[in-house]
């Protein structure tokens, strides 16, 4: 199969990598490295400063504030805020539970009871990352031995929280701020350049061995496709960061899922290829929409990293590619005769996948172009 090596021009404005190969870490300093000790320095300084709160107002086992700082202190601003909320929901439950439940009863049937209750109502609720906690602060509010009535420990446990929460959005908006809708943007950036580099597996078995690197490249993707989706259910979370952020960037996840979809439904098609012939004829024009599909995932990519969609790329044009695929099937169908049923029908069933992979990509582009009220130029 052709395939065209040139790097096109859109390519070459984006500046991006022409594949998907991990960055290297690049010594300690490494983006991931600061990170994480960013991470580490906002989460000392909001535990610290709920420590120092609570010792400077007389709160009762204070240090509670500090270990719900850790806790719900994510590594960015989304993920902090869904935390948070599945905390304070947690022990709202937990403490009117174990108050409640308190109230009649011996132990330990009325805090088995409780702990019950509190599940089966977290569940019913949808907060399943929530009833853990609502146990845990049952079993403060009702097992630890202390002078204070079960009422003022739930109230102290909530009031706790509640500040160990408060101080931790605080320090992760405010301190080196971190927001998962960006790094979601630059996670399907990448995410696109993990699928353009499987295509380009796929494709290499086609008519051929299977590449060495196929199912490392399957792993990639599914490994960005996880952890975006991830960052798309923390970015919910956060304040929009413009007309239609968050509609572009879960349509985008959309259509990274479906590509991912079709590009295993292409990886099968290809299977048991090596002899085939008859895609020999779809040449020049099925190698330049392989070719263009390629180009096209980078273009993408470049889009997403730049958050720009508007402007058409000049070099590419998916649907004039298999409009000449489909012309030239056209032209060498009365050649069918000549070879076996199974080859005729993989062909037919790659280029329908090939199709599907590349209207994907344009549509892509147009949709999000159309979510962020671009008019397309």
């Amino acid at each position: 199969m052709r395939l065209v090596d040139n790097k096109p021009v859109a390519l070459r404005e984006t500046g991006l990598r022409s594949d998907a190969e991990p960055i290297a870490p690049g010594g300690f300093l490494s983006w991931e490295h600061r990170r994480l000790l960013i991470h580490a320095a906002k989460t000392a300084l909001a535990a610290t400063l709920c420590w120092w709160v609570g010792s400077r107002f007389g709160m009762h086992d204070g240090y509670w504030g500090a270990i719900s700082a850790i806790i719900v202190l994510q590594s960015n601003f989304g993920a902090t805020v869904t935390a948070s909320r599945d905390r304070i929901l947690g022990t709202l439950i937990g403490a009117l539970f174990g108050f409640s439940f308190s109230l009649f009863g011996a132990l330990p049937w009325n805090y088995i009871l409780a702990v019950f209750a509190a599940m089966v109502l977290c569940g019913l609720l949808g907060l399943r990352s929530s009833s853990r906690l609502a146990g845990v602060t049952i079993t403060i509010v009702m097992l630890v031995q202390s002078a204070s009535t079960h009422w003022t420990l739930a109230l102290h446990r909530v009031g706790q929280v509640l500040l160990g929460i408060v101080v931790a959005i605080a320090v992760s908006t405010l301190v080196l701020p971190d927001r998962a809708r960006l790094r979601l943007r630059d996670g399907l950036a990448q995410e696109f350049l993990a699928l353009g580099a499987f295509f380009a597996a796929i494709l290499q078995g086609f008519r051929g061995p299977a590449a060495e690197n196929l199912v490392d490249r399957r792993e990639d993707c599914l490994a960005l496709l996880r952890g975006n989706n991830q960052l798309l259910e923390a970015a919910r979370n956060e304040p929009s960061g413009g007309p239609g952020w968050r509609e572009g960037l879960e349509m985008l996840s959309q259509f990274g899922r479906a590509v991912f979809d079709a590009l295993v439904a292409l990886q099968l098609a290809v299977k048991d290829s090596h002899g085939d012939a008859y895609t020999q004829q779809l040449e020049p024009a099925l190698g330049q929409l392989v070719a263009d599909i390629r180009a096209g995932f980078q273009y993408v990519a470049g889009c997403i990293r730049n958050w720009r969609y508007h402007i058409p790329p000049a070099d590419l044009d998916l649907e004039g590619d298999i409009a000449q695929l489909e012309a030239r099937m056209a032209e060498v169908r009365h050649t069918g005769m000549e070879f076996s049923q199974a080859e005729i029908l993989r062909a037919y069933a790659v280029l329908l996948h090939l199709q599907q992979i590349a209207r994907a990509l344009r549509a892509s582009r147009l949709e999000t172009a159309r979510a962020l009220g671009k008019i397309e130029r």
